[in-house]
């Protein structure tokens, strides 16, 4: 849990308040990032500071998969309903199963009832 898990846009900032109650370090993009950043400058942002993505955007395992990157790791919620109040648990589940994969690098792919993962580079 050392690893500061960092919150997309499309993510609702009371993420925050969820993963550091369960002592994860977290901290939505809208605070340190021009909220109109294009994905790849939040994933440079997320791999100088070694943070985790935490998205619900397809579109940064498709930039992982496309460039090989070894790093950042990224949590990807597929769910129509993403809040915390309706998939708190099942992400804080998967942070706890894959902490070793996402500190060494990895896409963690989270919906209503299961994880997987992929060991990065993919």
């Amino acid at each position: 849990m050392s690893v500061q898990v960092l919150i997309d846009m499309n993510l609702s900032p009371d993420w925050v308040t969820l993963l550091r109650q369960h002592g994860w370090l977290a901290i939505h993009w809208s605070t340190i990032g021009d909220p109109r950043a294009a994905d790849r400058i939040l994933l440079d942002s997320a791999l100088a500071n070694h943070h985790i993505v935490f998205t619900h955007d397809l579109d940064f395992g498709t930039a992982l998969a496309l460039t090989h990157a070894t790093g950042p790791s990224v949590l990807q919620v597929r769910v129509a309903d993403p809040l915390p109040d309706r998939i708190g648990n099942v992400v804080i589940a998967a942070l706890r199963q894959h902490d070793a994969d996402l500190a060494a690098g990895a896409l963690v792919v989270v919906d209503a009832t299961r994880s997987r993962v992929r060991v990065l580079p993919i």
